[in-house]
């Protein structure tokens, strides 16, 4: 009986820490690729953070 009840709660334990996983809030894209082009010296900080705005108005 023991068993079974371990084994059905590591079940839901799975389920779970999969759904979380799936549905956690990931980065915009576009926002890593502005950051990754700031941390290369591309754009300068008023342009990173014109275009940060800009990127946060249309989402």
């Amino acid at each position: 009986m023991i068993f079974w009840v371990l084994i059905i709660g590591l079940v839901i334990y799975g389920v779970l820490l999969l759904l979380t996983n799936s549905f956690a809030k990931k980065e915009d894209p576009a926002l890593q690729v502005l950051k990754e082009r700031f941390a290369r010296g591309e754009i300068s900080e008023e342009e990173f953070h014109q275009k940060k705005s800009v990127l946060s108005q249309t989402r």
